[in-house]
């Protein structure tokens, strides 16, 4: 079986979530925030700045989005 490659703020991520002893499920929905994040910048949430963070809570918040969610995104980012 071949490993699927994995970008290094991907590895990062999951290095840092592990150290954090977060749950599994918890580091799959941080890594799915993510994701949602970098496609609503249009790049890696690498490059993001401050402002896209903003920008992207805004946006959740428009659409309906839970209170919790928006935390949960946060905490992500």
């Amino acid at each position: 079986m071949t490993e699927k490659a994995i970008s290094p703020l991907r590895r990062r991520l999951i290095e840092d979530m592990t150290i954090r002893r977060l749950d599994p499920k918890t580091q799959q929905q941080y890594v799915r925030h993510v994701k949602k994040f970098a496609d609503f910048v249009g790049r890696s949430a690498e490059k993001a700045t401050p402002e896209d963070v903003r920008r992207y809570q805004v946006w959740l918040a428009s659409i309906g989005t839970t209170v919790g969610t928006v935390n949960a995104g946060a905490s992500a980012l």
